[in-house]
């Protein structure tokens, strides 16, 4: 099986390249990615812990999924397409805005990523993938902000950004 690609983007997200996931992980080097927000009629976000098998920040919590977009897809065709994989469903997505992070991990590897932040509505429970998803849990905004506050080791360092910098493009009502 082929190694998947991430798409090399400059710091105005326009494409510039190809690459292998691990490559690109190991170098730094910046690439496109998404993250997932959905929530539930209660303004509940669904959590996912992250399966104990991931290559990185395994059983940390974060938001419903994440992952990178394929050459030739659009962020909300890659959002609709990990959602499915990860959680079991889709629903509509709406792209709110994006930011560049970069985060090392101890294994020697580092995000570098241009995220772009969807959110979403939905509210059944998921069919979690159990290779990608240890879990998962509903959660009212403000308690997700209390939890990170008071265990910020238990969350992926993407998400702890989202919520420090972007909360007001998450917390939005239906």
């Amino acid at each position: 099986m082929n190694e998947e690609q991430v798409i090399l983007v400059n710091e105005n997200d326009e494409q510039i390249g190809l690459m292998p996931k691990m490559e690109a992980h190991e170098k730094a080097v910046l690439h496109r990615a998404f993250s997932v927000f959905i929530f539930n009629d209660k303004n509940e976000l669904l959590l996912q812990q992250r399966a104990a098998e991931k290559y990185h920040s395994p059983l940390l919590w974060t938001n419903t999924c994440c992952s990178h977009q394929r050459n030739g897809e659009t962020n909300i065709e890659a959002g609709k397409r990990r959602l499915f994989e990860e959680m079991g469903f889709m629903c509509e997505l709406n792209e709110m805005t994006w930011f560049i992070y970069k985060a090392p991990f101890e294994n020697g590897l580092t995000e570098h990523e241009l995220d772009h932040i969807m959110v979403g509505y939905f509210n059944e429970n998921p069919i979690i993938n159990r290779e990608e998803v240890e879990s998962y849990k509903w959660m009212p905004l403000d308690d997700v902000n209390v939890d990170i506050e008071n265990k910020p080791e238990i969350y992926t360092e993407w998400f702890k950004i989202i919520f420090e910098k972007y909360y007001s493009f998450i917390n939005i009502k239906k």
